[in-house]
């Protein structure tokens, strides 16, 4: 199937990590997937650590996202006209995230920043731009520069047809590092236009803010009279019922929404304060549209979806990937491999070094010869972990006892004897 993929699809693929080109091996096609399992068109049975690069935080299939689903079959699937869904989806993100107070509903993640950013310039009538060094938030031309995810497993530096005038006012710093985002704010004042971030960072590997990091993007763009974007298309109900501005308590102007708001379909939202967000059209001048934004399908699955994310369930999450960091831990000191584990919530990366990652530049020192090694061995054991030494891998509400077991028992010994591999692509 990858070979025929390969004459019909870029790389046999439609999102570049899933060729799996970073670890040497080819991708299994996936045929089904329950709860946390998933099965291959060969019939091999694989526990999923990707769970749809985040999405899926109830699992493969629950019953209650299932019935959403068909109950809006039933009514129909696309109107390209509002529906009370919508108004519903929107009210209950305002309710977990009271800096939303307005949201506009799109089609993915980069939708989302890239109408995010446009709206900051509108806003605040200047045109550069803050991102921080392997931060990923889509492939919009001004966010695609020093990227992680798919940009940094492939190693590219940038890409062809982004032409300088769409980045030359995107200004990169390390993650982590106030002092540098305060110098680059000191050197041109008034002219940044926002700062935009993972709260957490998930697209160089796992990488928690720094104490203090967060408060002071908050305080630096309040002195400046620019804006804070939080990129949580990643961390938005993932990290706490708010996202990562209700873990960190720090409230962004504007946030981006994606993966877990549309319960595993497709699905974006950018949102924040109603004085900004009525600068967009038809309420204002700063224009974005959508032919199927607000899919009701997708908005179905994301309603289910929050229904279903309540205290016992975030607790559920955070015990489980506490479990899955503290055997990894133990599983490397006992094969004596530098590992080092970050996690937040039910999001981790097992970076293979010795030392600290808190930015990009520390991320790239991991050794991908061994995570290229430790992947194939898993995935040979029916473990499916991101095929990639800079993603994060995911736990869900359906990772249960036998599942975390399962995970255990072949996290255990997956360390010990590891020698890098050969790396293909």
């Amino acid at each position: 199937m990858f070979e025929k993929a390969k004459r019909l699809i870029p790389g046999g693929v439609n999102s570049p990590v899933r060729a799996y080109g970073a670890v040497g091996a080819n991708p299994p096609f996936i045929a089904r997937g329950d709860g946390p399992w998933v099965w291959d068109v060969d019939g091999n049975r694989y526990l999923d650590l990707v769970c749809s690069w985040g999405p899926l935080i109830l699992g493969h299939r629950p019953a209650t996202v299932i019935k959403a689903l068909r109950d809006q079959l039933e009514r129909g699937w696309s109107f390209g006209a509002p529906t009370e869904a919508e108004v519903r989806l929107a009210a209950a993100v305002s309710e977990r995230m009271p800096a939303i107070q307005m949201l506009r509903l799109v089609n993915s993640g980069t939708e989302a920043t890239m109408s995010a950013v446009r709206l900051a310039r509108g806003v605040t009538g200047r045109r550069k731009l803050i991102k921080f060094a392997g931060g990923y938030h889509g492939h919009a031309d001004a966010l695609l520069v020093e990227a992680g995810s798919g940009v940094a497993t492939l190693g590219i530096p940038g890409t062809p047809g982004i032409t300088p005038g769409a980045a030359q006012d995107t200004i990169v710093v390390p993650y982590n590092a106030l002092a540098d985002v305060e110098a680059v704010v000191n050197r041109w004042p008034a002219q940044v236009a926002a700062i935009i971030v993972e709260p957490v960072a998930g697209n160089m590997g796992v990488v928690p803010p720094s104490p203090g990091f967060l408060e002071g993007l908050r305080r630096l763009t309040q002195n400046d009279g620019s804006l804070l974007i939080f990129d949580e298309v990643i961390t938005g109900f993932r990290v706490a019922r708010g996202g990562a501005q209700e873990l960190y308590g720090v409230a962004p102007d504007l946030t981006c929404l994606g993966k877990v708001l549309g319960g595993g379909l497709p699905v974006g939202a950018y949102g924040g304060r109603r004085e900004l967000m009525e600068h967009v059209a038809p309420a204002g001048p700063v224009y974005q549209a959508g032919t199927l934004s607000g899919n009701p399908l997708a908005v179905a699955a994301g309603l289910a979806t929050l229904e279903a994310l309540d205290d016992t369930a975030y607790r559920q999450l955070d015990t489980a990937g506490d479990r899955v960091a503290s055997t990894l831990r133990s599983a490397a000191a006992a094969a004596d491999v530098p590992l080092t584990v970050n996690r937040v919530a039910s999001m981790l990366t097992a970076f293979f070094t010795a030392d600290a990652v808190r930015d990009y530049s520390a991320a790239k020192h991991a050794d991908v010869g061994l995570f290229a090694s430790w992947f194939r061995r898993l995935l040979a054991k029916g473990v499916l972990l991101p095929p990639s030494q800079f993603e994060a891998a995911f736990v869900s509400t359906a990772h249960d006892e036998e599942a975390l077991a399962f995970l255990e028992s072949c996290l255990s010994d997956s360390l010990i004897g590891l020698r890098p591999a050969a790396v293909l692509g």
